[in-house]
């Protein structure tokens, strides 16, 4: 069975199945009851069929007999009673009783006298019909209750498989994946979207998050950058999670149970309760303080915002600090650069940004853990249509101190974008080499397979000749046993004998057919050389083969493979080995190769970091770092001396402009080589 448990969950009674045999064969899909559910129904409905008929073939020739005095060519019914629409001013001349008569008093609804007793007929008939039908649905209820506690299971079962069904077609639908479920409580998501923009049809930008017990993730970065949605997938996902669902992000996640899940996300600002949107924020925070333990899973956007920022800021890391001592897996996004400053310090915290592309000016959408990211308010706001004038009045008054913090926070992510570029250029290389291996691999079964295939045909064909050649060989020697050979017919077999040897000789017809280039040159070989244990070609074989013995008078035994043999000592050449490749003739080599050969990626191995360093210091540290490059024979290298005034990036081009034993050439590295942040240096 391919899943026990759900079998389990989803099963039934099978004596149910004779309750709903009894039921299908009484109850119609519509709901109401066959004909044959019993005799005594199907006569009186045949009854009251037939007396309908007889009352509407009537109503009909009434109709045509006093078209005079209708106010129309019909009939209806009113109290259940089939009746005519007659003219209020000749109701008179059609006797019978009156039922209604119209909103606007100008007809009245008469049963015609003639009706009376079939319609006093059809209303008996239809009472017994009911009482009948009445009858039989007791019965059935009474059936159905005795299986009540079977058919309340077979309910739960039914909601169970439906339920099922239903996440399966939401992974199915959303491309989720069931992720590890690990005892601790933390989560770990790789490429996590949000699954309610999913259904919604939005392009989600799928992003890694992490979080566990006793730490907390400060999200910071600019409005409407995606923070929230970050938070939200965190409490989306374990929710999910806990209901068994899959989740919409790639194979390798892991999730753990949390419990509870507290949550302080959007605005609660209520004038009926006369509660400020801090004052709503603060109730929430006591109460998730309160219940905030080791497995509980706490979420916080904006923590302590509407209040004065200094204020709030130091409020918000102390609470941060709280939960993460109580034990609590924390998620908070933030503008306050003390919180952002405190998660670089404490080793519980960890930093992580949505990003902004300045030039674009919109938001990537993008996760970027263990960076912070900067709040770009002014960036968003002159996206969003404020006049660049008001802009520049913000600039001037904003304060030194966040100037510089937004700076740093921006080199930070240019950095990460530098290393987002470099491993994106790594994993498409490895991408490119597996997918050479892959192709090697196949050229290598073809050719494999034809080599089989050639060698299966041409051995057939060595087999039949041999065949032949032994039979005629045996036919001669037959014939030299019996005298019966002439001179002539001597020299027949003589001539026979002689073609047999000269194609089973070395270097006949049916010796395998290998490339001549790829022997070895008998010019090269010593024989005096050999000796027991020595690899050698033997051309016969078209293979190495080891000397087991000799040499002995002119020859050697050797074994190739299974096979051992003696062989004439001019019937071995020298083994052939690839002379191992010189330092220096390996520079050349590279140094013959195209200007196109694709460029290293930055290493630590091919990288000099000289950030933060003086001049002179950095020149001493580049000429040590060209030394080793050029003594391991590393052709390209990668000097990191950052952006900031450019002043030591002046002073290191500067040198490596002169002439060098080391440089051939250098120049500032390209957007996709990490930007104007790095030189590359290429050596001779």
């Amino acid at each position: 069975m391919r899943a026990p448990r759900l079998f389990i969950a989803c099963s039934t009674d099978p004596s149910l199945d004779a309750l709903e045999d009894e039921l299908r064969a009484a109850v119609d899909v519509d709901g109401t009851l066959h004909d044959h559910a019993s005799p005594e129904l199907k006569r009186l409905r045949i009854e009251v069929a037939n007396v309908r008929a007889r009352i509407l073939a009537r109503l009909e020739e009434l109709v045509q007999k006093h078209q005079d005095i209708l106010s129309d060519s019909y009939h209806t019914l009113r109290e259940d009673r089939y009746v005519l629409p007659v003219r209020t001013d000749a109701h008179e001349r059609l006797p019978g009783i009156v039922h209604g008569t119209s909103a606007s008093g100008a007809t009245v609804f008469i049963e015609p006298r003639a009706l009376v007793t079939l319609g006093n007929r059809l209303k008996v008939a239809q009472g017994e019909m009911e009482r009948e039908v009445a009858r039989i649905l007791v019965i059935l209820s009474d059936l159905v209750r005795e299986r009540l506690p079977a058919l309340q299971g077979a309910v739960y079962s039914l909601n169970q498989a439906d339920l099922r069904h239903a996440c399966a077609i939401f992974a199915r639908d959303l491309s989720c994946t069931f992720p590890k479920l690990v005892d601790e409580t933390r989560m770990r998501l790789r490429q996590a979207r949000h699954p309610i923009l999913l259904l919604d049809g939005v392009a989600v930008v799928p992003n890694d998050v992490e979080i566990q017990t006793g730490h907390a993730i400060v999200l910071s970065g600019p409005n409407a950058g995606g923070k929230t949605v970050a938070l939200k997938i965190l409490g989306l996902s374990a929710l999910m999670v806990r209901a068994g669902l899959a989740l919409p992000c790639a194979e390798g996640s892991e999730c753990g149970f949390f419990t509870p899940i507290l949550t302080d996300v959007g605005d609660d600002q209520s004038l009926a309760k006369n509660l400020s949107t801090f004052s709503a924020h603060i109730t929430n925070l006591v109460r998730i303080l309160e219940q905030a333990g080791p497995r509980s899973l706490v979420l916080l956007d904006e923590l302590a915002g509407g209040t004065d920022p200094e204020e709030g800021a130091a409020l918000a890391c102390a609470v941060v600090d709280a939960l993460c001592r109580r034990g609590a897996a924390v998620g908070v996004t933030t503008h306050y650069e003390p919180l952002k400053a405190l998660a670089l310090r404490d080793p519980r915290l960890r930093n992580a940004s949505v990003g902004f592309d300045v030039r674009e000016m919109r938001p990537t959408f993008t996760l970027m853990l263990d960076v912070p990211g900067a709040s770009s308010a002014l960036a968003v706001a002159s996206r969003f249509g404020i006049p660049a004038d008001v802009i520049e009045t913000a600039r001037r008054v904003l304060p030194d101190q966040a100037k510089s913090f937004d700076e740093l926070v921006r080199r930070l992510e240019e950095e990460w974008s530098a290393l987002a570029i470099t491993r994106k250029n790594v994993e498409e290389e490895q991408r490119q080499a597996a997918d050479i291996r892959e192709k090697l691999a196949h050229e290598l079964v073809a050719l494999q397979e034809r080599g089989k295939s050639a060698i299966s045909k041409e051995t057939e064909r060595l087999v039949s000749e041999i065949k032949r050649t032994r039979d005629d060989v045996r036919e001669a020697r037959a014939r030299v046993k019996q005298k019966k050979l002439d001179e002539q017919a001597l020299e027949v077999a003589r001539k026979v004998v002689d073609s047999a040897a000269s194609k089973l000789a070395m270097g006949g017809e049916f010796e395998p057919v290998v490339a001549r280039e790829a022997e070895p040159d008998p010019a090269n070989f010593d024989p005096s050389t050999l000796h027991a244990g020595m690899r050698v070609f033997v051309p016969r074989l078209r293979s190495e083969a080891e000397i087991l013995e000799g040499p002995t008078r002119g020859r050697v035994r050797v074994a190739a493979g299974s096979m051992k043999l003696w062989l004439g000592l001019h019937e071995v050449r020298a083994a052939t080995k690839p002379p191992p490749e010189s330092p220096k003739a390996s520079r050349e080599m590279r140094e013959a190769l195209p200007a196109s050969t694709a460029i290293p990626t930055a290493t630590a191995d091919n990288t000099l970091d000289v950030r933060g360093l003086r001049a002179d210091d950095a020149l001493a540290m580049m000429d040590s770092f060209l030394d080793r490059l050029y003594g391991a024979s590393v052709n390209v290298g990668y000097i990191l001396h950052g952006l900031g005034t450019g002043a030591l990036r002046d002073v290191l081009r500067a040198k490596l402009r002169e002439p060098s034993r080391y440089v051939r050439e250098s120049r500032p590295a390209t957007t996709e080589e990490g930007g104007d942040r790095y030189t590359l240096v290429f050596l001779r």
